[in-house]
């Protein structure tokens, strides 16, 4: 199984040392202990600011991950962090349409000097299933974990957004949903504010978690692949 998306999913050199004493974990890095690593093998590709256009379209990611995907392989994916960015500026240059339309714009990027046409958020997704599906491995696509942010005692959810995206590129491609950030925000809500932040995260980092969190997220990720109706993934659990 390969694991792609952001920092979130693989932060910093996936040491725990990025950001020194705040102590940033993404969920990946724990993932793999929950797997038979006799029937299965968990690598993860994430990289730490990259959206889903930039993980697509720089060579050495994206197109690394397809060359070794082979039958029978799965490819879980989870972007939206920051896909919010611009769509071209002279800096990052990894925004990408906040939809899931075929929305598309032609642009001379500032950043790489290339030409380049920039999709919207959905498309990236669906891209990531077709190339993955036409390789004969299995999608899963996974809303976004929730930030460290909470209105009126409860944490606010990507349900309008990236995580609604997410949904619907997944079902428009075939492939299976995985629906990460409500899991998450079910536990947060009922944790509180006060809890989450002690547990999860170190102050003030709100987005990036430290390793009690990258745990728990990865401990909500199994409980997800565990709903998963039409996946055999969970097959590789283990007991």
């Amino acid at each position: 199984m390969f694991l792609i998306g952001d920092s979130t999913v693989k932060n910093g050199r996936d040491d725990g040392q990025n950001k020194g004493a705040l102590g940033q974990w993404g969920w990946g890095h724990f993932l793999g202990d929950y797997f038979d690593s006799n029937k299965i093998t968990v690598e993860d590709d994430a990289l730490g600011g990259t959206s889903s256009r930039t993980f697509m379209t720089n060579p050495k990611l994206w197109p690394t991950v397809l060359a070794k995907i082979k039958p029978g392989d799965f490819v879980m994916m989870q972007f939206g962090a920051n896909d919010a960015n611009a769509i071209n500026d002279s800096t990052r240059a990894r925004g990408t349409f906040k939809n899931n339309s075929d929305t598309s714009v032609a642009i001379h990027n500032m950043l790489t000097k290339q030409d380049e046409v920039v999709h919207s958020f959905g498309w990236y997704i669906r891209k990531f299933i077709s190339d993955t599906k036409a390789k004969g491995g299995t999608a899963i696509v996974c809303s976004l974990i929730p930030r460290n942010n909470f209105k009126d005692g409860k944490v606010l959810r990507a349900d309008k957004g990236y995580g609604l995206w997410s949904k619907q590129a997944a079902e428009q491609g075939g492939a299976s949903f995985l629906p990460l950030n409500d899991i998450i925000a079910d536990d947060y809500d009922k944790e509180g504010q006060a809890a989450v932040t002690a547990k999860y995260f170190t102050a003030p980092e709100t987005l990036h978690t430290n390793e009690g969190g990258a745990k728990f997220n990865a401990f909500a990720v199994v409980q997800g692949i565990k709903g998963l109706t039409d996946s055999k993934l969970k097959d590789y659990l283990k007991n």
